[in-house]
């Protein structure tokens, strides 16, 4: 055993490469790419560190050819979900008496790993099941999951630095210990960073996990269930099980050694959970840890004194990037009259720039397909609404196929109500709504964006008069756990904007930070006394 502080690698951000016509990146992504969509990959659960198939599958197609079969999964029955618990509990002892530095590498490794040779893979993995295109891909499943999984290793050790003051005879100190149980982590399809994240984060600091990523993202899954192998994590630490959500979720929380839930999705899902746990609150141990990140109804507010050119280019890169299915993606925006024609006619340049939808393959493409046919109805549901509603227009877009992929063009709709449907509902998808406000009623409209959402996760202000930016700010302190000045409201850097919102968003608890970390710890305060009393009678007895 080492007797030592040891210090960690510095955790820097990860350069994004440029996959610019001729690089190496380019090419091998590419190679790898075909290789995957000329394959046929038959992914099963890992539990403790084997390969489990039921024979039970589902197929494993592209959102934007999704005829085309590149795969199939395995589900989980009852018994393998109850499997999962079990060893997972099994490995937890010995998991979590392993010193934190040798967690430590074993994450280390793994974001090296991804960062060298499996770097192509990851990405490629990610172009073809979640339809993104080669940029998405690179800053969402290489560099922000090799973010996530070095920074932490660093704020793991300053949590562990932070102790108590002792007094003379005294000495204080105080352990992080695990959670006593396992630890839930349901994550989504839209950022392979977050499925590695959830289940990682939690691991790092001594936990074991029972891992459930979104139907929709199991070809990029099985990616990260390679990389976590390769760099040494041990059998059962975290055991990655795919079926019904019902079931499983079933599953886990009803056992008494569940200890809490590390999720993204859904608001609707979180808030059936967090009931679910509660009904199940006499069954555990101990009082779970309810961590989760849901869903936004995110905004732009520009001021009259704001670049037109600076407002279009946060509402096309905001709204339409991953077609509109990031948490944080621009859904609503609130234009002075003043320079809203001079914006908005900007906006529809850039779409008309933009090629139509497509494959992720062709890297020409600014956007590709939704996740899937339920999300491309429902944006289509939206999109024929407003086509026939006397309060919207159709400016920009408008248009949707789902023949060979679910295909929607980026969408803008201009509306007199600044309660319409879409300024209010969550779409999930490259469809953006605009209000146009008096220039005379910007504290009415900051107000106004204020009061509008359930939501609270993100928001962007853009000015150049730094009055209106201050009072932006003051009004909007509670509309949005991160909130960008001059800037879209998208694109979190791990290490530099902790990611995580309010209201119906989440409990903001900030992955990417030690405060998330914090989460999956259960602090236990020693006080040693090195000269023990031996008289039970104080001086003022006399």
């Amino acid at each position: 055993m080492g007797n030592a502080y040891f210090q960690v690698p510095p955790a820097v951000n990860e350069p994004v490469k440029s996959y610019a016509p001729g690089s190496e990146e380019r090419e091998a992504v590419l190679k790898q790419y075909k290789a995957y969509y000329d394959g046929s990959a038959d992914i099963p659960m890992w539990i403790d560190g084997q390969d489990v198939r039921t024979g039970n599958t589902r197929p494993i197609a592209p959102p934007h050819d999704h005829q085309h079969q590149v795969g199939q999964y395995h589900l989980a029955s009852k018994k393998e979900a109850d499997l999962a618990v079990k060893t997972a509990l099994a490995a937890r002892s010995r998991w979590a008496d392993m010193p934190w530095e040798q967690r430590a590498a074993v994450f280390l490794k793994a974001a090296d790993l991804i960062a060298g040779p499996y770097r192509a893979k990851i990405n490629a993995a990610t172009m073809i099941a979640q339809s993104k295109t080669v940029h998405q891909a690179e800053i969402d499943a290489a560099c922000e999951l090799i973010d996530f999984l070095r920074f932490n290793v660093s704020f793991m050790t300053d949590i562990y630095q932070e102790q108590p003051e002792s007094d003379e005879g005294i000495w204080n100190r105080v352990e992080y210990r695990p959670l006593e149980g396992f630890v839930y982590a349901i994550t989504p399809f839209n950022f392979t960073a977050i499925a590695g994240n959830l289940p990682a984060s939690a691991a790092l600091m001594g936990n074991v996990v029972v891992w459930k990523p979104s139907d929709h993202q199991i070809f990029s899954a099985k990616v990260i269930i390679d990389v976590f192998r390769e760099a040494g994590l041990p059998d059962g630490v975290i055991n990655a099980i795919y079926g019904d959500p019902v079931m499983i979720t079933e599953t886990m929380l009803t056992h008494p050694d569940f200890a809490g839930i590390h999720f993204t999705g859904s608001t609707t899902v979180f808030k059936n959970l967090w009931k679910q746990i509660g009904d199940n609150i006499h069954r555990y141990k101990t009082y779970p840890r309810i961590v989760g990140e849901t869903g936004g109804k995110d905004f732009i507010i520009a001021h009259p004194t704001a670049p037109p050119n600076q407002v279009a280019t946060a509402i096309t890169r905001g709204a339409f990037e991953l077609q509109g299915q990031k948490c944080s993606a621009a859904s609503r925006v609130y234009l002075p009259k003043s320079t809203a024609e001079a914006v908005l006619n900007r906006v529809k340049a850039d779409a008309a720039s933009i090629n139509k939808p497509g494959s992720p393959e062709d890297l020409s493409n600014f956007v590709t397909a939704v996740i899937h046919e339920g999300s491309f109805d429902k944006l289509a549901g939206y999109i024929d609404r407003a086509r026939k509603d006397a309060e919207a227009e159709i400016i920009v877009g408008g248009g949707y196929d789902k023949s060979k992929g679910y295909f929607v063009e980026p969408t803008v709709i201009l509306t007199t109500d600044p309660h319409y449907v879409t300024m209010e509902e969550e779409l999930f998808g490259p469809v953006v709504t605009v209000y146009v406000y008096e220039d005379d009623q910007w504290a009415e409209t900051l107000e106004l964006v204020d009061q509008t959402s359930v939501y609270a996760l993100t928001g962007a202000v853009l000015a150049q008069d730094r009055y209106a930016i201050t009072q932006a700010t003051k009004a909007l302190e509670n509309s949005a756990g991160n909130f960008y000045i001059n800037d879209k409201p998208t694109g979190a850097v791990v290490g530099q904007q902790p990611f995580g919102g309010a209201r119906a968003s989440g409990t903001n608890d900030k992955a990417g930070s030690a405060q998330n970390l914090m989460r999956w710890v259960s602090p236990r305060l020693i006080k040693e006394t090195f000269v023990t009393p031996e008289d039970y009678r104080y001086p003022f007895l006399g």
